[in-house]
């Protein structure tokens, strides 16, 4: 990818940074920020790329996803990021992490330009043999009204699940529990307060004139079935669990990646295939959905969404969809990363459609008219813009925070 690029007359200006072995923003030297509020973090895993890109710092960066990584940052940064269907980018000299859900696409500040960057970097090299020799048609005048939009509407109406205590648990660990009540009651605030952006995106929409025909995604264990990314992890990094200097690594929690590539070790075989199973029955359910529609509406908020469609390998395009204003409730003191809508004011939120597979580029036309019809524009943040108009030598008087689109 990197070769097409520079045949293309991208210019390489940096490497950015990204979460150690691909997971969240945490990497050995610290913490990847988010530009509109340098006190949280990017997410991950391509946290640089997304806080590069969101502040102005490059044009286009490049994202890989497995999981979220490039959909998470995308949501916290505010830009524009493109998860290709699986199969059409190459990522031959890529970091292998999960052979059968590694994507790699562009983060962006506009649809249109992830287009520009996807007409570079799509198709067979020879070396990656899951890509398909499908086409990329991007047609800026795609007649996007032929399309059929559906919008997964429980999603939407769904709030964060309720949580119980735990099973069995001793007086001390509900003890625990009952002091995070606290923390459950601000994050259903928070979530309640999103909840008028997405509300808003669905009337946008309609007053697009586009027609939202009711759909449901497949409900299923996808959690289980999402232990297939930690089986595929532990061989991929299987010499590094052997030889012990996974314990190197600075991130050492019952979530992180030194103990799940441990943990997978012991799985079943059994209980392995059946995850397979069950992922080739989502793959059939999801493109059931899309003999229907040719785009579904989700919001970027939702796990189930992610986990479903990163599994049965389907395109996502993450759209900033406005800033939270004045009146957002604040943070959590602390970031942990766990949550990508932790909000606060003047921070950006997002919007996800979703394609079917290999019809990348009339998903990306939607995109790119819908970011046209709502006007909302990724540009860099407030602070940032300021800084350059006041630059020394800049030439610039009366700078506007429009004309950094």
């Amino acid at each position: 990818m990197v070769r097409r690029l520079d045949e293309a007359g991208a210019v390489l200006v940096a490497k950015l940074s990204l979460g150690a072995l691909a997971m969240g923003d945490k990497w050995f030297g610290g913490r990847t920020r988010n530009p509109w509020n340098t006190n949280e973090f990017s997410s991950g895993s391509s946290a640089g790329s997304a806080s590069a890109t969101a502040a102005g710092c490059v044009a286009f960066a490049i994202g890989s996803e497995t999981l979220g990584s490039i959909s998470s940052p995308s949501t916290r940064c505010g830009t524009t990021g493109f998860r290709p269907t699986f199969g059409f980018v190459p990522r031959t000299g890529a970091m292998a992490l999960a052979w059968t859900m590694d994507k790699l696409g562009p983060i962006c500040r506009a649809a249109e330009d992830c287009a520009l960057v996807m007409q570079a970097i799509y198709g067979p090299d020879g070396s990656d043999l899951t890509v398909r020799a499908a086409p990329f048609r991007w047609d800026e005048n795609l007649d996007w009204k032929q399309l059929r939009v559906g919008c997964a509407k429980s999603l939407f109406e769904k709030g964060p699940a309720a949580e119980k205590p735990p099973e069995g648990a001793s007086a001390d660990e509900l003890k625990q529990w009952e002091s995070r009540k606290p923390d459950r009651e601000a994050a259903r605030i928070r979530h309640e307060y999103d909840r008028r952006y997405d509300t808003a995106a669905l009337d946008a929409l309609r007053g697009m004139g586009v027609e939202l025909q009711p759909v449901e995604l497949p409900d299923l264990p996808l959690d289980a079935i999402a232990l297939l990314l930690n089986a595929e992890a532990a061989a991929a990094f299987d010499e590094l669990t052997l030889t012990n200097r996974d314990e190197l690594l600075t991130e050492q929690g019952p979530e992180d990646w030194p103990n799940l590539f441990r943990v997978a070790r012991f799985y079943p075989a059994v209980e392995y295939i059946q995850a397979n199973r069950a992922r080739t029955l989502a793959m059939r359910q999801v493109a059931k959905v899309f003999q229907k529609v040719d785009v579904v509406v989700v919001p970027s908020s939702n796990d189930a969404q992610l986990i479903l469609s990163n599994l049965t390998g389907h395109p996502a395009v993450i759209v900033p969809n406005g800033l939270r204003g004045k009146d957002a409730p604040s943070p959590p003191p602390v970031d942990t990363g766990d949550d990508d809508s932790i909000g606060g004011p003047g921070t950006p939120v997002s919007l996800t459609f979703l394609g079917p597979l290999y019809q990348d580029a009339a998903l990306l036309a939607f995109a790119s008219a819908y970011q046209r019809t709502t006007a909302f524009s990724s540009a860099p943040p407030a602070w940032l813009l300021l800084r350059a108009c006041r630059a020394p030598g800049s030439g610039a008087t009366g700078c506007k925070r429009e004309s950094s689109a």
